[in-house]
């Protein structure tokens, strides 16, 4: 019997299965798992060994690649379900707005083994004519741009090379392990800026401005009474509490992935306490402090309010009276992540900031645009706010870490 041999593939064509397998391998690494570029590659290869039949020996194989620890051999079997069979899934609810195209490993595999088929064909088929390749592709072969929403002309990679650095213009959903990395330690960097706040009592230290008689002549024991070995008193200060409040309304949709990366940093090098709203004020801070599969489909259940409309205000005030009430004080600072625009009246939010001042609290807003937003609520609040601060990626934080003390 002659075996079937497929037809000739388009450049198109020839890139979904290593697309679907990078595709995998991206959802990997938003969970945690450490996929780089050897392990992708080492999947391929199992993919082409085994073929498009025997899936489960497949799985195996990738389990074994891609699984380093406990933890992540126990969240493979999810991660591969969601992914590969989503159809076995029941009660799963997605809020990001985002589809995705259906996935069957089998079919992945059998059109890579049919690109591979095309491949070998000679150099009069059609697969083989300039301009067209035939061979496995990953995504990010061929290049496009996007430019952003806000018409800020700034390019966005699409797929392919590029021309600036992925740490730079970093604002979608997958993050690789090495840039969430260098974002932990660019908000280290901005934590020890964070200027602390004196209080009145006072603790020891080998030198200091007052001495401490108690302790001295404690320690002139071991010398016979000579106050030989004096000791110093300074005043203690305290790291000023920071807290960030995110916007995830509908306008922000876009923006509140990297909202929420910027605040897990600064949640865990700065102790902050993070909120989210949208028409009401929800805090986040305890799934923000841990590292679990299950952490960011809790936050996706909080920010369940995509597609409504914002109460910046009444979020505001709640934060204040309610929420952050104890422990808003002189020399705390609070990072309002929002465009600024609001349902509520144009003069709500000026009161509701002026609230959060009269507290001693330092208010500084981060902003998605390089100008500052022109709603009016936000124009009327200018005087209550310190420092308006442009974050459309991890380039404008780096570029802000000077002026955030």
């Amino acid at each position: 019997m002659t075996p079937h041999l497929a037809a000739p593939t388009t450049p198109a064509q020839a890139t979904a299965p290593s697309e679907r397998l990078a595709g995998f391998a991206a959802l990997l690494r938003d969970h945690g798992l450490t996929v780089g570029v050897a392990e992708q590659q080492a999947m391929l290869q199992a993919m082409l060994y085994f073929g498009p039949i025997h899936e489960r020996p497949l799985q195996a194989a990738w389990r074994a690649i891609a699984c380093h620890s406990h933890r992540e051999w126990q969240l493979w079997a999810d991660v591969y379900e969601r992914f590969w069979h989503p159809e076995k899934l029941r009660g799963g609810v997605k809020v990001s707005g985002q589809t995705r195209p259906s996935r069957n490993l089998r079919q992945s595999v059998q059109a890579l083994h049919d690109q591979m088929d095309a491949a070998q064909k000679p150099a009069s088929s059609p697969a083989s004519q300039p301009g067209q390749n035939a061979a496995p592709q990953t995504a990010g072969d061929s290049a496009s741009s996007l430019h952003d929403e806000q018409g800020s002309g700034t390019p966005r990679a699409q797929g392919g090379a590029s021309r600036t650095e992925a740490l730079h213009q970093r604002d979608g959903q997958m993050w690789m392990p090495q840039e969430l990395s260098a974002l932990q330690s660019l908000a280290r960097q901005i934590t020890a800026k964070l200027q602390p706040r004196a209080t009145r009592r006072w603790r020891v230290a080998p030198r200091g401005q007052r001495l401490d008689l108690r302790q001295t002549l404690r320690r002139s024991v071991g010398w016979g009474g000579e106050l030989l070995q004096p000791a110093w008193k300074v005043k203690r200060a305290l790291p000023p509490r920071l807290f960030i409040l995110a916007d995830v309304s509908r306008s922000m949709e876009s923006h509140a992935a990297l909202f929420l990366r910027v605040a897990r940093a600064f949640a865990l090098e700065a102790d902050a306490r993070v909120f989210v709203f949208h028409t009401r004020l929800a805090e986040v801070t305890p799934y923000m402090q841990r590292d679990t599969p299950a952490i960011q489909e809790k936050v996706n259940a909080v920010t369940a309010g995509f597609g409504g409309g914002t109460r910046i205000a009444t979020s505001l005030q709640d934060f204040a009276r309610h929420h952050a009430r104890a422990q808003l004080n002189r020399g705390a600072r609070v990072w309002v992540f929002s465009d600024g625009f609001d349902t509520d009246g144009p003069e709500f939010l000026s009161a509701a900031l002026q609230e959060v001042r009269a507290r001693g609290a330092r208010i500084t807003w981060f902003h998605p645009t390089r100008q500052v937003p022109a709603a009016g609520a936000l124009q009327r609040a200018r005087a209550m706010i310190d420092r308006f601060v442009p974050l459309a990626s991890l380039a404008d934080l780096a570029a802000a870490r000077h002026v955030l003390h």
